[in-house]
């Protein structure tokens, strides 16, 4: 398994009422840390959310989604855990939570190329 990455995964979900626990896939975490590599996308159908509840706060879902992502990049305006290190950016995103926006639990798989496979998952998962 030349030139293949170890990467994990998780997939990023909106629960409107975490009661109800229904939810929407909006996006995707990947990271590998031995190659540096910590990713996601996300993209918030508002459509879909608002056909799980008629009530939701877009704005207030995008902007949290903003933080998750900022955190993930290690963005200079994510917060003190952005700055902490890619393992640890991970595993803070990916733990078990309850609230609007949480994750699946990490799953494993073998890429060569990440950034693309950060898009398969995506599409798979989300679109």
């Amino acid at each position: 398994m030349q030139g293949k990455h170890l990467y994990e995964y998780a997939i990023i979900r909106v629960v409107p009422r975490v009661e109800r626990e229904e939810f929407i896939n909006v996006g995707v975490i990947l990271g590998d840390a031995k190659s540096g590599f910590l990713g996601c996308k996300i993209e918030l159908n508002e459509s879909k959310l608002l056909a799980l509840d008629p009530l939701a706060d877009c704005e207030m879902i995008q902007l949290n989604l903003n933080s998750f992502e900022k955190i993930c990049l290690g963005k200079s305006n994510g917060g003190k855990i952005a700055a902490m290190d890619l393992a640890s950016r991970f595993r803070w995103l990916t733990a078990v939570r309850s609230s609007i926006i949480q994750t699946s639990r990490p799953h494993m798989g073998f890429s060569a190329e990440l950034e693309k496979t950060l898009e398969k998952l995506f599409e798979e998962n989300v679109k």
